[in-house]
């Protein structure tokens, strides 16, 4: 009976955001990494049935049954989700909106009752497609400038990310902030805080080290940093303020992700 054994779920789930909603799912045979036909008519039907206008991001993650090591498990799991991650691109999904892909390994199982076993092995020899919503990071959360604001609003700011261990803007988050800086002088009655978050870090440390200054303030510079760029590009500094807020605000999404900074409307 299926009530003598567990599947360990929090191996497929302890990572994602609540925002997160499985859509699709696609199934291998043993010790393979290629779909058939109908699995891959089930990527070609998701992508039909999708309206990338209201997705902000997809998210795949890959398993394997729980025979065979542990290593040789985690490069299948990673070669399974490669290969449904080559077949929504190459049927036209927007490649960029595929932020995370990750090969989860094997799902184990908590006894080695017999009944029911190879339905369940089948079932775990997988991928997952999970989707986030434009916007859907909860009420008065935002991943772009709206028309109109209110005081409380945060607005995730997409594609301003920093390297491990860094306050240094690159050559993609100085771009967005240009663009960003434009909505801003346009709109002179908005003040704001800039929140900057590190990843990666242990609970018992508030920040990571800058390696610059090698100081634990790291996720203050972060938010410093866009500061002094967006007072370069003729916005008030006296609009806006910044601090850092350590790894106490994780998306979920990925340590990259976590390496960002947001924006809290403080006046409008």
């Amino acid at each position: 009976m299926l009530k003598y054994f567990q599947i360990l779920t929090f191996l497929s789930f302890s990572l994602l955001t609540a925002q997160a909603e499985k859509v699709e799912t696609v199934y291998f045979e043993f010790d393979k990494y290629n779909l058939y036909s109908q699995q891959e008519q089930t990527i070609l039907d998701f992508i039909i049935k999708t309206d990338t206008s209201t997705v902000e991001s997809i998210q795949i993650y890959g398993y394997c049954d729980d025979r065979g090591n542990a290593d040789y498990n985690y490069k299948l799991s990673e070669q399974r989700v490669n290969t449904v991650r080559n077949l929504l691109v190459s049927y036209g999904f927007n490649k960029n909106k595929i932020i995370i892909i990750e090969g989860k390994g094997r799902v184990l199982l908590t006894d080695n009752i017999l009944e029911n076993l190879g339905e369940i092995r089948s079932k775990n020899r997988r991928v997952d497609l999970l989707i986030v919503k434009k916007n859907s990071f909860g009420k008065g959360i935002y991943n772009s400038f709206q028309d109109k604001h209110v005081v409380g609003d945060r607005i995730y700011l997409e594609k301003i990310y920093f390297a491990l261990g860094s306050s240094k803007l690159n050559n993609q988050s100085k771009h967005e902030l240009d663009k960003i800086a434009k909505i801003l002088n346009l709109n002179r009655e908005i003040e704001f805080k800039i929140i900057g978050h590190v990843c990666c870090t242990p609970n018992y440390y508030n920040d990571a080290i800058d390696r610059a200054t090698s100081k634990r303030k790291l996720s203050v510079n972060r938010a410093k940093s866009v500061f002094h760029y967006l007072i370069n590009k003729n916005v008030n500094s006296l609009r806006m303020s910044y601090k850092g807020v350590g790894n106490k605000s994780p998306l979920g999404k990925g340590a990259e992700f976590d390496r960002r900074v947001e924006f809290l409307i403080t006046k409008m």
